[in-house]
């Protein structure tokens, strides 16, 4: 699991394209080997953006933190949000470019290890975490995300039960105003 989170460039390439409809849009992106859900849209991911409540998307800027190859930025890059993407992993990153240029979208797309190179605040933060990062770099991701908000900001966040959902609930009380389960699957 660790290979997500690095860049090892040892490892052989199996690029495969996967093809996606939500809400009646569709888009695509690509996986490989060392990133994220190879081959397929992961359930949680599926399940935020089926999920995502948003206001029209004119001129609201939307972070993917912690992007993988790219599916959860595709779609709203797709929907017309302003869009910036960022991961830890080169090899995704260069997925999620190649995915937002062949479909002519627009999106910024960086190197960052969680935060560090984020400038800027956002109307949504929307991440499928990576739970399996540790409890630390995971917080970082998820409570952090309150300093890169702008006023009445959302982050959206996928987290399953049995990896921590109700105790990231919990913590989560206590730094925001709100915090609310819109969906339950499985």
């Amino acid at each position: 699991m660790t290979h997500y989170f690095t860049n090892n460039e040892n490892l052989s390439h199996d690029i495969n394209k996967v093809n996606v409809v939500i809400h009646n849009t569709s888009y695509y992106f690509y996986t490989d080997n060392g990133v994220f859900s190879k081959g397929e849209l992961d359930f949680g991911t599926e399940l935020l953006l089926k999920t995502f409540e948003y206001t029209y998307p004119q001129e609201k800027e939307c972070l993917d933190i912690g992007c993988g190859c790219g599916p959860i930025g595709i779609y709203l890059a797709e929907l017309g949000f302003t869009v910036d993407m960022c991961d830890v992993n080169e090899r995704a990153l260069d997925l999620s470019k190649k995915s937002v240029s062949e479909q002519c979208l627009n999106a910024d797309i960086f190197i960052s290890d969680a935060y560090s190179a984020v400038d800027k605040k956002y109307d949504y933060i929307l991440s499928n975490p990576p739970i399996r990062v540790g409890k630390e770099k995971l917080y970082e991701i998820v409570l952090g995300a309150k300093n890169y908000l702008k006023e009445n900001g959302e982050v959206w966040l996928v987290v399953r039960k049995d990896k921590g959902a109700d105790s990231m609930i919990r913590d989560m009380k206590n730094i925001y105003s709100k915090v609310e389960v819109v969906e339950k699957k499985k």
